[in-house]
Order: structure tokens, then C-alpha cells, then sequence
């Protein structure tokens, strides 16, 4: 596939986008297991299910589950999970396309600005999540952490498979 055109940038961004923004939560998620970044507590209602609840659904419906070898796994905050990073991943891939700077730190740094933006100002600001000074440390450590790790995978699956449907070297 060549990118002669804007539209065809745009295309492929939004492909790439899907794809990494795929990786990226999965990253993210796995991330989590050895860092949680919320008490048992605190983890309840996850801000995915509180951002659904403050916008009018459900306790029922943003705590459903379905079982995955007899562990019940909460799909509706699955959901949530991707579709924020396959957003935010598409993006990112777009920008990358047309702004090469957002790439700095290999993507590591947009991760940064996004906990930035949501963890810090916007979540807060909604009483999705407790203030920031009012939030422990080790949840700090590893939304920061886990942001910028996700986007560096999500920046190391982007460059390959930029250069795998396009047989082309990224010109910066």
C-alpha cells in the first residue's frame, strides 16, 4: 500500500490506530496484574463503571460479567478499556502521520500526556476518581507507568507495521 495521498495517510493511520490501540490495552491490562493501580476498594466500581454511572447507566449494567473458565470477568469495563485505547491509539497514529514530534520518547511521552489529561485534570475534575493529591502513590506509579509503557508498545507495533503494509521507512 502506498501513501501518496492524504486519504490513503488517513486510512492507513486509522488501520494502524485499530490495531495498536488493540495491543496497547492489552499491554495495559497485563500491565495491571504485577501494579494494580487501585485497592480492592477503590476497585468496586472502576472508573470505566463510574464514568457510565455518572452519564446515567446502571450499576447492574456496568458491572455485568460473563465467565471465562469459571472467573467472572466484567465486559462492560473490558469495553471501556479498549474503545479508550483504540481511540486514543488511532489518535496517536494519526497525528504520527502528518506531526512526527508526537512521537517523542517512542510514543512513551504521549502515554505520559494522556494519564496527564485524564488521571489529573479530567477524571478529578468529574469526581470520577478522587483528586489528585487525595489519590495513593502506588496508583500514581502505575497509571503513569503503565500509560507510557502501553503507548511505547503501541509506537514499536505502529513503526513495524507502517513498514510492513507500506514497504516504506518513515521520513521524519
Amino acid at each position: 500500500m502506498k501513501c501518496s495521498t492524504m486519504k490513503d495517510k488517513i486510512a492507513l493511520a486509522i488501520l494502524l490506530g485499530i490495531i495498536t490501540g488493540f495491543i496497547c490495552a492489552i499491554v495495559k491490562l497485563g500491565w495491571e496484574i504485577p501494579f494494580p493501580p487501585r485497592t480492592p476498594l477503590r476497585d468496586l466500581t472502576n472508573p470505566p463503571q463510574q464514568i457510565l454511572q455518572q452519564l446515567g447507566f446502571s450499576f447492574d449494567f456496568t458491572h455485568l460479567t460473563y465467565l471465562y473458565s469459571d472467573y467472572p470477568r466484567p465486559i462492560i469495563s473490558f469495553i471501556m478499556h479498549f474503545g479508550f485505547s483504540i481511540t486514543f491509539a488511532a489518535l496517536y497514529c494519526l497525528i504520527a502521520e502528518f506531526r512526527p514530534g508526537i512521537k517523542l520518547w517512542q510514543g512513551a511521552f504521549y502515554g505520559l500526556m494522556i494519564w496527564f489529561v485524564f488521571h489529573i485534570v479530567l477524571l478529578p475534575l468529574f469526581g470520577t476518581v478522587p483528586a489528585p493529591w487525595n489519590q495513593p502513590l502506588d496508583e500514581h506509579f502505575s497509571e503513569i507507568t503503565g500509560h507510557m509503557f502501553c503507548f511505547w508498545a503501541a509506537e514499536l507495533a505502529r513503526y513495524a507495521l507502517r513498514i510492513k503494509f507500506t514497504g516504506q521507512q518513515e521520513t521524519e
